[in-house]
């Protein structure tokens, strides 16, 4: 099952190259596997690392990006389909509607944003499909801590708490976000009864 895969991630590179080569491995593996990759359609950063590498490895790569940051001359031009609108919001829910899974690599408070709310909207039901994090050199860590203490304190059900796919390694995070979206596109077993 070749998917769209969402890919969420920093515009700029961090202080490790291991975050670089996450992002390089993630498109090439995406491609690899005839998937699509889908993110917001930035040539800098891991973003714009995301991107190239699908390319390199013969990948199909969707971005989408508002006109004020393709003003700012950050657009990648390059991709297979870039796709110029107005808001983020319109970017957002344009990404989501192509998506079948959604994966954070390490970025800032966009990229927070961006993954919590697919995984907000995956507790009120408007989407059924995988939210997961690479969790490069434990970048994601405090978070995940924050994530525990949640649940811990009654905060979030134990389904929810569940359905977040963390890992530390691209191939294995991929598997499983694939087996996932496999799980979720499946037919109801029990239709027609």
């Amino acid at each position: 099952m070749a998917l769209s895969i969402c890919v969420y991630c920093g515009s700029r590179t961090g202080d490790s190259p291991s975050f670089m080569a996450s992002a390089r491995e993630v498109g090439t593996l995406i491609a690899r596997e005839g998937g699509e990759v889908v993110y917001g359609g930035g040539r800098v950063g891991l973003m714009g690392a995301v991107a190239d590498a699908a390319l390199a490895a013969g990948g199909r790569v969707l971005g989408v990006i508002p006109q004020a940051l393709m003003d700012r001359e950050v657009g990648h031009r390059g991709i297979t389909e870039l796709q110029v609108v107005q808001t983020m919001h319109e970017r957002k829910l344009r990404m989501a509607e192509r998506a079948d899974a959604f994966v954070a690599l390490p970025g800032g408070i966009g990229t927070m944003e961006e993954i919590y709310e697919m995984w907000s909207w995956q507790q009120l039901g408007y989407h059924d499909k995988p939210v997961a994090l690479l969790n490069v050199e434990g970048y994601y860590d405090a978070l995940l801590e924050f994530t525990r203490a949640s649940h811990r304190r009654g905060f979030m059900s134990d389904a929810q708490f569940g359905a977040l796919i963390v890992d530390d390694d691209a191939a294995r995070l991929l598997q499983r976000v694939a087996v996932a979206a496999r799980r979720a596109t499946a037919p109801d077993d029990y239709a027609g009864l």
